[in-house]
């Protein structure tokens, strides 16, 4: 027998009960009503606002309007300041016990408190050229990081010259995002890079969103590229038989260029959110240590300073942007110049272009970025692909040069002596696995991209070029309103009130900008002629 349809119950109801309902919210409100008239609670008035009528009502105006806007910024200081307890509340909690070692440790290589407010009032690539440097001394094994959508792009000569020169250092190429080329480029590439020095395949855990500590991947959820970690044990055993043989504790230090995933490593071989990464460039700005056991200390360092003489292409890629002021349709431009137009044209699925303005008008608008008006927004699609291109998620590969020709700071003995002290055949058994076990794309859903070769960097604080003058005074009036907010952070709510007032003193550049225009303008109004009727 065929079973019946059951029908929906109906939601329509007798006006008899919707009247009731409706009764019955009207007495709640009049209730609530009379409770708020008994505590006392009466509505605000409206503020009347000044007379046309009344003299100098411009003046005052603009005295409301910055008194306002004072306030709003006050509130906003205060707002971060209460999320700054919290999130160190926060770390507290969770990791009580590091917090001592890590202060430990960061004392015992110098870096005190009063020494990074030292530091700040510098030229940000001075910091980062004195930082680099004592990562190098400090390290016994130094982890190059290279991005392997482009591996020459990564390397610096400079900073490679530097460890060989040191004579007792030994350097340790790694291979990270090694999940965004296909397989067969990847094994091109550490063919080519393992004749130089000893090469790790790694893929490194990119979650930044889960502070926690990293918990092991269960099988079903392999599938899920962003939670797996490649290269981990392989690096942790290469590491762990350089310091059997060695017979003593090491420092290894982390280096590399921005956005190649150094701090995500570290991440990764601790199991836990220490360093702090994102897609911005330039985030690590001063040394870190992370006691990975008992006997390897790992230390993260700002990224290298990329020399203004590079390509473009290679500006665009490799300059944190805190640092390094490039406009992004000229960054973009510089990178789709590189790259296989045809490819990206089924990539983005947009029409064919002549020039670079014409395909950030029809990326504009495939993906709705309009200005008001309309018009498609050039410049916003150019950053879009300058973060895609220099972030973690699309696939582009270079192939490798056909034939190895070796730099000018390495020879066969130093090649011998880097590669002395490591299990190189465990090496190449564990790159071997890794490559298997790495899902890359395809060559027909990646990009080829031509590579403009080795990156040169700058190691001397003498060789970084000096800043031009409105970008120095820029600076200044940062570090400055930096200052300014840390002086208002340290102060009590009462005394910050006192303070933003106008009346007794203004904090902050902006306001004491705004105060001086304001001062003009009464100065100008105080020439009124009262004996004159302009009526």
């Amino acid at each position: 027998m065929k079973r019946p349809k059951l029908k929906k119950a109906s939601k329509r109801m007798t006006c008899h009960k919707r009247y009731k309902i409706k009764k019955k919210v009207r007495e709640h409100h009049r209730k609530l009503r009379k409770e708020a008239k008994k505590r006392g609670h009466k509505k605000p008035r409206k503020d009347p606002g000044i007379p046309n009528s009344a003299p100098f009502k411009e003046t005052l105006l603009r005295e409301a309007e910055l008194r306002k806007q004072q306030l709003e910024e006050l509130k906003q200081q205060q707002k971060l300041d209460r999320q700054k307890e919290q999130d160190k509340k926060r770390k507290l909690e969770t990791d009580p016990a590091d917090e001592p070692s890590n202060v430990e440790s960061v004392e015992e290589f110098g870096q005190s408190k009063p020494k990074k407010a030292k530091l700040s009032k510098q030229n940000p690539k001075t910091v980062h050229c004195l930082e680099l440097k004592k990562v190098i001394e400090a390290s016994d094994i130094l982890l190059e990081v290279l991005d392997a959508r482009d591996p020459l792009g990564c390397r610096c000569p400079q900073v490679e010259e530097v460890i060989v020169q040191s004579g007792h250092k030994k350097l340790v190429l790694v291979l990270n995002k090694s999940d965004l080329i296909p397989k067969e480029n990847l094994e091109n590439w550490l063919n080519y890079l393992t004749k130089e020095l000893p090469t790790v395949v790694f893929k490194a855990f990119t979650n930044p969103k889960d502070k926690r500590k990293i918990t092991k991947v269960k099988k079903k959820a392999v599938s899920f590229k962003h939670k797996v970690c490649f290269g981990k044990e392989g690096l942790l055993k290469l590491l762990g038989g350089f310091q059997e043989t060695l017979g003593k504790p090491i420092q290894v230090g982390v280096i590399g260029f921005p956005n190649v995933g150094k701090s995500s490593i570290i991440n990764s071989l601790k199991q836990e959110r220490i360093c702090n990464v994102g897609i911005s460039m330039g985030l690590t700005r001063s040394m870190q240590v992370v006691p990975l056991d008992k006997q390897i200390t790992i230390i993260d360092s700002p990224c290298f300073i990329v020399s203004p003489l590079n390509s473009s292409t290679a500006l665009a890629l490799r300059s944190p942007a805190s640092i390094e002021v490039v406009k992004p349709l000229e960054a973009a431009s510089a990178i789709l110049s590189q790259a296989d137009a045809r490819q990206v044209v089924l990539k983005y699925n947009v029409p064919n272009y002549k020039n670079s303005l014409e395909f950030f008008t029809n990326l504009a608008q495939r993906r709705g970025l309009h200005q008001k008006g309309g018009s498609p927004n050039v410049e916003r699609a150019a950053k879009l692909l300058w973060s895609e291109w220099t972030g973690a998620s699309l696939c582009y590969y270079c192939q490798p040069p056909t034939l190895w020709t070796p730099p000018p700071h390495f020879n066969e003995n130093i090649v011998a002596d880097m590669k002395r002290g490591f299990n190189l055949e465990e090496l190449e058994k564990n790159n071997a696995h890794n490559i298997q076990a790495i899902r890359g794309p395809s060559s027909g859903n990646s990009i080829l991209f031509w590579s403009s070769g080795l990156t040169n960097g700058i190691i001397e604080e003498k060789d970084i070029p000096e800043l031009p003058k409105v970008m120095q005074q820029g600076k200044q009036e940062e570090r400055e309103d930096s200052e300014d907010k840390e002086r208002l952070s340290d102060m009590s709510p009462i005394e910050e009130t006192s303070e933003a007032l106008p009346e007794e003193s203004i904090a902050g550049e902006p306001s004491t900008r705004s105060s001086i225009i304001l001062d003009e303008k009464t100065k100008e109004d105080d020439a009124y002629d009262f004996s004159t009727d302009y009526a």
